[in-house]
Formats: C-alpha cells, structure tokens, sequence
C-alpha cells in the first residue's frame, strides 16, 4: 500500500488549509490517520479515523480546529484545519493500518503499517 499526501502550503495564523492522502496498491486499509511532526519534536498524533464508526479521534491541540473525514470509494483521507496557528506547522504524515484496530490502539503510532512521506504545512503569524 502506497500513501501520497498533497495539499500543504503556506498559510496565515487564522487561516485554514486542507490536506489529503491517497492510498493506493494492492492490500486492504482499515484505520487511518494524520500524525505531524515538526522540526525537533517527535511525531504525533493530530488526528485519526475510526474505521467502524467513521468518528474522529483528535489531539487535544486540534481539537474544535481541525476535521477529519475519509472517502472510502475514493481510498482518500482528508484533513481540514482551521484557526491554524503557528504551532500547527509540520510535516503532516499519512497513516494506515492493515488490520482493524480498537480505540486504544489507533491512536498509536506503531500500530500503522504503512506511512506516507508528509506534506508540509507551514503557519505564518
């Protein structure tokens, strides 16, 4: 499985910005999510999609900001952050498991088999 990001950019504090992840290849993928890292800091999770339910599971840094939400025939994962802050820049990250996970386990980073190369977004103040 193959997981292209795009959508980042340049943005102004108090914007929004959307970014999108594509998976594609042969394999099945259940639960997704969009971690972020930014320079210096480990990687963390923002946000992740319940492959059950289809809710959303969110930091509580993003939390009432950002949105996720997935399109399942079209195998694609969306962000969409608004009220960004300088805080929110990154390198946004695509993730994927090949198996079904509960709650407690897809808000862990090595419960993804799969990762995509990030796209960066960056917030201006």
């Amino acid at each position: 499985v193959q997981l292209v990001e795009s959508g980042g950019g340049l943005v102004q504090a108090g914007g929004s910005l959307s970014v999108s992840c594509v998976a594609s290849g042969r394999g099945r993928v259940f639960n997704m999510a969009w971690f972020r890292q930014a320079p210096g800091k480990e990687r963390e999770l923002a946000a992740a999609s319940d492959w059950s339910s289809g809710s959303g599971y969110y930091a509580e840094s993003v939390k009432g900001r950002f949105s996720i939400s997935r399109d399942y025939v079209k195998n694609t994962l969306y962000l969409h952050m608004n009220v960004l802050k300088p805080e929110d820049t990154a390198n946004y990250i695509c993730a994927a498991s090949g198996s079904w996970k509960s709650s407690t386990q897809y808000i862990q980073p090595d419960e993804y088999d799969y990762w995509g190369q990030g796209t960066e977004v960056t917030v201006s103040s």
